[in-house]
């Protein structure tokens, strides 16, 4: 049984999934197993229909499919937003069709979640290497001015060719391959919380994740380059981690500090001077190097001759915290919102700190090798994002130093995953990490 074969098992939404050059011709056959006797409609957009639209509506014909005429969005400013959502569920509603999602990841997110809205499956035919939400739960969408994610089902089935992938847009296979190498502190973040209890490795999920990414990894150049075979490869990484998120019902095999980084920033809108938003992926990548970098300084701590009653008689009681919160987040109501809940959800008290700081002393000499042995070192990620067409520095998706200085003060507070921040924050050391990354001679010096 190969490895999409075990996912496939254990995957709570998706039940069919190819992969591989000239795929597209079998969309018509997943969908009559998938969804035998039902009418098809395609949704794209004017560029996917002509990359892969036109290819998936003649496999349907050549397999006598019932369909409808083809959904395709002409808007030059589509993005995932509300209006598009009505717009689509305007066309489906009043007919039982099953929706085949051609398309990338605003495409993908708006037939997910009007599928889920409608009470219907779909499938979905990816054309670019950009996400890892293809395969997960979720959509996010744009509702009121507010980027939020809505609960819905992953596809029943997905179709990927990586000859059409790697043809995409390169900032799109940037956009995947930063989202990805975000993947390895997450699985720092995942070790420490189980070290400290706040929530164990699930195997099973760890594994689809893990195992095969340095590989996926390993030639950002050539994935810039539109190489097939890597492009593939990277793809196959991408949606592993959906099928993960899928077969745990959490995002936390693909998701931690570097995340926060990107839901802060979700929550402030940024965009370019264009008005263009930042993709996912791009802010995740500057997340990861922004992880990468506490990590490397939480290793260089002696945290096995930790003093911990000195950090325990530090600590806020919840009343201190949530008056620390209300000061972070004056004039932000999200975010204050946010930080309340969210940090009441990981807040432990004296007692409960101590648990977990015994905890990770204990078990630190042994840790450390392991996180040291996990992480990519910041310099090589660094230059893996260059490589790849991604953004390598705040600034490149405007986000200037004092700016990213200000994002890590936040951080802490807007989720409550535990991850190596709460460790940095739990050990009393968040200045002192502020400091080194920007301070005189910090990666990230604010003049």
């Amino acid at each position: 049984m190969n490895k999409i074969e075990m996912a496939l098992k254990r995957t709570t939404d998706t039940k069919d999934l190819i992969i591989g050059a000239g795929v597209v011709t079998r969309t018509a056959g997943m969908f009559k197993k998938l969804f035998p006797g039902k009418t098809a409609v395609i949704v794209a957009d004017t560029n996917t229909w002509e990359v892969a639209g036109k290819a998936v509506l003649q496999s349907l014909e050549d397999a006598c499919v019932p369909h409808e005429e083809s959904f395709i969005f002409d808007d030059p400013d589509l993005y995932a937003e509300w209006k598009f959502v009505e717009q689509i569920k305007a066309r489906l509603e009043p007919t039982d069709v099953i929706a085949i999602a051609v398309g990338s990841g605003v495409i993908n997110d708006l037939t997910k979640y009007t599928s889920y809205i409608l009470g219907r499956k779909y499938m979905c035919v990816g054309t670019a290497a950009s996400m890892d939400g293809y395969t997960a739960y979720g959509a996010s969408i744009t509702k009121d001015g507010n980027k939020q994610t809505f609960d819905c089902p992953a596809p029943y089935g997905f179709v990927m060719d990586p000859v059409i992938a790697a043809a995409a847009p390169k900032e799109l296979a940037a956009s995947g391959y930063a989202d990805l190498i975000a993947k390895i502190p997450a699985a720092a973040d995942w070790m420490l919380a189980d070290t400290v209890g706040a929530e164990a490795i699930d195997q099973f999920g760890w594994d689809l994740v893990q195992d095969g990414l340095r590989e996926s990894l390993s030639a950002p150049a050539a994935v810039h380059a539109g190489d097939v075979e890597m492009t593939e490869k990277l793809s196959e990484g991408l949606l592993m981690s959906g099928f993960a998120m899928q077969a745990i019902q959490s995002s936390r095999p693909a998701s931690g500090t570097e995340h926060q980084f990107s839901h802060c920033w979700d929550m402030e809108n940024l965009a370019y001077p264009n008005g263009k938003h930042v993709s996912h992926g791009f802010k995740v990548g500057i997340g990861t190097l922004a992880s990468t970098a506490s990590l490397e300084f939480l290793l260089e701590q002696d945290i096995e001759h930790l003093d911990v009653e000195k950090c325990v008689a530090s600590w806020k009681s919840w009343d201190e915290t949530e008056a620390e919160i209300r000061e972070v987040f004056a004039g932000k109501p999200g975010h204050l919102a946010r930080g309340l809940k969210e940090t009441k959800g990981k807040y432990v008290d004296k007692e409960g700190l101590r648990k977990q700081l015994e905890a990770l002393k204990a078990a630190w000499p042994e840790l450390k090798e392991r996180i040291r042995k996990q992480i990519i070192p910041f310099e090589e990620v660094h230059e893996d994002l260059r490589l790849v067409g991604a953004p390598y520095e705040p600034e490149m998706i405007c986000v200037d130093r004092a700016r990213m200085r200000k994002t890590f003060s936040y951080i802490p507070y807007m989720r409550s995953r535990f991850t190596n921040i709460d460790v940095v924050y739990r050990l009393g050391l968040m200045p002192a990490l502020t400091e080194r990354l920007f301070g005189k001679g910090g990666i990230w010096e604010v003049k």
